[in-house]
């Protein structure tokens, strides 16, 4: 005969039933919830996308912001982006150069590295040093403007925050971007090719064998390159739409531009995923 279970035993099943429901019901709702909140957030990334690409054309550009913009995002922020994807280059080099040498296959160095970097290091560790040094700023300087209602005073005055703030930062992202990415690359390669030469490679092996991995039509490179465009607009886009949308003086200017450096991130990863899998399904670079 089956033992019967004791009205103890019952009750304390019920109750792990129940907490097991109560959680799932939970869990259930911060999902959707979630889900919801990131397609709306999506969707007023865009919004303010079409906006500021239509302020272009119905009210210009102005010039002298944004020559400050590719001043801050180019000039200014090559050293870093210049230390950052060299050092990255130079630590590829030094984690593959005796794997591929006890191999035999070292004389692939230099195209396993310069692969690696202008397809996939070079545009990300470029993107993540913007987001840290202009994404931050673009929210830090118009979240202030914000809590201080300079914003509003623009408005006032008939001038389009969206022309005057969101156009150049995002032109100066755009035009900025790719060209740090190709400057990003070349010290990638370089930091590499000391760690090669250090390892007793000559430079004309190094460089020889780029010729080996990558397309002679430029695709690599050109991949690279539009990551770092749709980059360069999330950078721009997220930061903008942070400081726009900042409250709460000080401690809200902090708080947005913290949100902003997360939420770029995070995309930016998300959206390597998506631009790899595409050019590779699709075959188109």
């Amino acid at each position: 005969m089956t033992p019967r279970s004791s009205p103890k035993e019952t009750r304390l099943v019920s109750e792990a039933a129940e907490v097991f429901e109560d959680v799932g019901e939970t869990a259930s709702k911060i999902i959707r919830k979630t889900l919801v909140r990131s397609f709306e957030y999506l969707g007023e990334l865009l919004t303010l996308l079409w906006r500021a690409v239509r302020a272009i054309f119905q009210e210009g550009i102005h010039l002298g912001d944004l020559a400050r913009q590719l001043t801050s995002v180019g000039t200014e922020s090559l050293p870093i982006v210049l230390l950052t994807v060299g050092f990255s280059g130079a630590v590829l080099a030094l984690y593959t150069v005796g794997s591929l040498t006890n191999l035999g296959i070292g004389n692939l160095l230099g195209g396993i590295v310069a692969l690696s970097i202008v397809r996939e290091t070079g545009p990300l560790i470029t993107a993540v040093t913007l987001i840290a040094r202009v994404g931050s700023g673009i929210t830090a300087e118009i979240g202030a403007m914000k809590t201080t209602e300079q914003v509003d005073a623009l408005r006032a005055m008939g001038i389009s925050p969206i022309a005057y703030l969101v156009v150049p930062r995002l032109l100066g992202c755009l035009v900025m971007g790719p060209i740090m990415t190709l400057f990003g690359d070349a010290a990638g390669i370089l930091g590499g090719g000391m760690i090669a030469v250090s390892e007793g490679q000559t430079p004309l092996q190094y460089t020889d064998s780029f010729r080996q991995l990558l397309e002679p039509n430029g695709s690599d490179i050109l991949e690279g390159l539009l990551k770092a465009l749709v980059f360069g607009t999330l950078i721009a886009i997220i930061a903008c739409r942070e400081g726009l949308e900042t409250k709460g003086g000080a401690a809200g200017v902090g708080r947005s531009t913290n949100r902003a450096v997360v939420f770029t991130i995070i995309l930016v990863f998300a959206a390597d995923f998506v631009l790899t899998w595409f050019f590779k399904a699709k075959s188109i670079v």
